[in-house]
């Protein structure tokens, strides 16, 4: 029996892996994200299979159920949104796992920002604009921040930015970005990317927090920051380059 954490992706059933897939349809027990997790991905669980829904259960409810497929010999999967190395609560459970003695393995999933890069056509890296991608958070009820993860400090760096979490404190963090990257600084939001009712609000530091104003928004919702989702005027990669001698194209033909 092996509990298999999955990361289901960030909303379109199609954009499932195909392992995950697979793994799911040989699970007699399935635990997913109800508030997360789209129901169509269901659909490749067993006829028979034991699904629940985890939204309302604690984790002591979760890993019970763990267990009690674990003493009937059951595979279990757990479904996770988007990928599982990111905010997924995954940690605290693969550690109940171990002091049980519970065998289980990782299926990574796609996470939200590439599925909002994806949706906006933009390279979250471009050359000489920005070289970094930084996923991080505001503090909030689930979890606090380290004292040293600060927004500000990021943003001394002029990476890219993939803010999540933090819909609900739009203002105050375009506010605090804004000494750092300037007010023209371009801004995406995005709201559930890949499900049926996504949106994207683009705009600058100084404007987007009005743009929403129309349509607020409170949770779901990645926030992207840098030059790079504006740059359209930025050096080429070496990387084809006819004059970028590497082994599987060296200069002058083999």
């Amino acid at each position: 029996m092996t509990v298999y954490f999955i990361g289901a992706g960030p909303g379109a059933p199609d954009l499932l892996t195909l392992r995950g897939r697979d793994l799911i349809n040989r699970a007699q027990v399935c635990l997913y994200a109800g508030s997360l997790v789209p129901k169509e991905i269901l659909a490749h669980c067993p006829k028979d299979a034991r699904i629940i829904d985890t939204a309302p259960l604690s984790l002591d409810d979760i890993i019970s159920e763990m267990e009690q497929a674990t003493k009937l010999g059951l595979d279990v999967a757990r479904l996770h949104s988007g990928d599982l190395s990111i905010w997924s609560a995954v940690g605290e459970q693969m550690r109940r796992l171990d002091a049980l003695n519970i065998p289980y393995s990782l299926t990574p999933g796609v996470p939200a920002f590439s599925a909002a890069a994806a949706l906006l056509k933009r390279e979250l890296t471009l050359p000489e604009i920005a070289q970094s991608v930084v996923l991080t958070r505001t503090s909030g009820r689930a979890s606090a921040m380290p004292s040293a993860e600060k927004l500000s400090t990021f943003a001394q760096t002029g990476a890219t930015l993939a803010i999540h979490l933090s819909i609900h404190i739009l203002k105050e963090v375009t506010e605090e970005l804004s000494q750092y990257y300037g007010e023209h600084c371009p801004v995406a939001v995005v709201y559930r990317a890949s499900w049926p009712d996504e949106q994207i609000f683009q705009g600058t530091l100084a404007t987007i927090t009005s743009q929403l104003n129309a349509t607020p928004i409170e949770r779901t919702a990645l926030i992207l920051v840098g030059p790079a989702l504006g740059a359209n005027d930025f050096s080429e990669s070496a990387l084809y380059n006819a004059n970028y001698d590497r082994r599987f194209r060296p200069r002058g033909g083999a």
